[in-house]
């Protein structure tokens, strides 16, 4: 739908959809039953640790599938590591997610496990010095079209854009927004660090401590539509970094060196994040996922939710360096989170949970738990071999 603003123009959503990346077609995903005993370290998984991510999924779970299962959860003492184990293996029963072979590829039993977090930064309310670099509540010039309310055929699809006279255009990328005129008055904090507030739209929400000692969270509250792109992809494509040396730390390190660059390097990304301030809560939790429960560190995953419904338990493991073998909760989504098998742990707050997500890139089989005699939802499940 149009937030605000007058009746698009045709020429305008034209404009609009010349704009937008198309949109790949989805791979079929496969549910393959599986035993208890093919999850790899599952016996030896510290589970009781992700009991509460489970009830707090439970609480907001509205499935009529999930209502015995999240009913016995709530009887479950003692909880240990055993009985929360044991609780599993009588309620849930395992489905391999594999994606399936299109053409004549592979089936493809694992996928990408990335990492985010929330960071945790300085900041300040108004623009002082040393503290140049703003981010932005959503302007009043931002228009949302509901694709779908045009042409039934894109129903789901969403676009972002703004009126120039008659005609909805694109919505100003990154190298744009010092022309625009909609966002004065719009800061709703400053940061010391350009890359920082980069890394901070990337994650979407942080934490920022204030000169008087208080810590605020900002939280995703849109985006001007723009396509992501990579700005460690870009530095390996300019023959800056290699494909080893682009996480976080390598970046950070090369932008140190090269400062002349940064607002380049930066405006490769066009797209744009724009924040609202939020409650900070248990100051223990991550910021809120998109399932509407606070994210725990090394519990809580990102998924597509259009094979992994929110709420869901997951086993996945990881070898490599990565080496992560664990119970967790499909709690979040993000933008760079497309098909399955793939998920994006979420690794914490503050400096050592981004040294580890900014280094963390490995594949992963995934294994969706799913309340026992319960088909999984909408995939066929081919039978185990």
């Amino acid at each position: 739908m149009i937030r605000q603003g007058p009746a698009l123009a045709l020429a305008g959503l034209c404009v609009l959809l010349a704009a937008c990346h198309t949109v790949p077609r989805r791979a079929t995903v496969e549910f393959v039953l599986a035993p208890w005993h093919d999850l790899p370290g599952w016996e030896a998984d510290a589970s009781a640790q992700a009991w509460p991510v489970m009830l707090a999924s439970c609480r907001v779970h509205s499935q009529p599938e999930w209502n015995d299962v999240c009913a016995a959860a709530a009887q479950l003492d003692p909880v240990t590591d055993r009985t929360v184990r044991d609780f599993f293996t009588a309620h849930f029963q395992p489905f391999r997610i594999i994606r399936a072979a299109s053409g004549a590829g592979a089936r493809q039993t694992t996928g990408l496990l990335t990492g985010y977090y929330e960071p945790q930064l300085r900041g300040s309310r108004t623009h002082l010095a040393g503290f140049d670099t703003p981010l932005y509540s959503p302007p009043a010039d931002l228009l949302t079209v509901d694709l779908g309310a045009i042409i039934p055929e894109l129903k789901g699809r969403r676009v972002r854009g703004r009126l120039v006279g008659k005609t909805v255009v694109p919505y100003f990328a990154r190298a744009e927004l010092a022309a625009d005129p909609a966002l004065q008055g719009h800061e709703i904090i400053w940061l010391q660090s350009a890359l920082d507030g980069l890394l901070l739209e990337v994650q979407g929400s942080g934490r920022i401590q204030l000169d008087d000692g208080t810590v605020i969270r900002l939280g995703y509250a849109d985006q001007n539509g723009q396509p992501y792109h990579s700005i460690g992809r870009y530095l390996v494509t300019q023959g800056a970094l290699t494909v080893e040396q682009a996480d976080i730390p390598g970046i950070r390190a090369w932008l140190s060196t090269h400062p002349q660059r940064l607002r380049e390097v930066l405006n490769a990304n066009p797209s744009v994040v724009f924040f609202q301030e939020l409650p900070l809560g248990d100051p223990t939790l991550g910021p809120r996922g998109a399932q509407g429960v606070a994210l725990t560190a090394g519990r809580s995953i990102a998924v597509d939710p259009a094979f992994i419904p929110l709420g869901t338990p997951v086993y996945l493991a990881a070898g490599g360096d990565a080496n992560l073998r664990r119970l967790v909760v499909a709690q979040d989504t993000g933008g760079a989170i497309s098909g399955a098998p793939r998920a994006d742990l979420f690794c914490g707050i503050g400096d050592d949970a981004a040294a580890l997500a900014g280094t963390l890139r490995a594949q992963a089989s995934l294994w969706l738990l799913w309340p026992r005699d319960a088909p999984p939802p909408g995939i066929a499940v081919p039978a185990r071999p």
